[in-house]
């Protein structure tokens, strides 16, 4: 039996859309999340995360007033103490991104009483 330009044809178109499918089941789209859902980044918001499940490179929305809040992603020990240690990375522009990192991420507003006031999230992403 004889192979012809035909049959050429047909494997190579056969084999870029096995790519294309492979390629395209292979790749997620990340999630972009608004934290505090309509309430935004605000007093009360650190149960928010609760029943969510977050994957490294989603996308957190922090929607707030920059005149009364700020948004400050800390390490562990700034989330449970409510402070900004040395290398913690500030935003003041009131509609701040954040892509997700796998494992925890930790944010919080540093404006004095924010905190305490539960205006924090600690998310884990996988």
């Amino acid at each position: 039996m004889t192979v012809g330009r035909g049959s050429a044809v047909i494997l190579g178109a056969a084999a870029i859309v096995l790519m294309v499918v492979v390629f395209h089941c292979g790749v997620a789209e990340a999630a972009t999340y608004t934290v505090g859902d309509d309430g935004g980044w605000s007093f009360f918001v650190s149960g928010w995360p609760q029943g969510k499940r977050f994957e490294a490179g989603d996308v957190l929305v922090f929607k707030y007033n920059p005149s009364f809040h700020n948004l400050v992603k800390v390490n562990e020990a700034g989330y449970n103490e409510c402070t900004t240690p040395s290398g913690s990375k500030f935003y003041r522009s009131g509609k701040d991104q954040i892509k997700l990192v796998k494992g925890q991420n930790y944010f919080i507003c540093s404006i004095p009483g924010h905190c305490l006031a539960e205006m924090k999230i600690s998310v884990n992403a996988v």
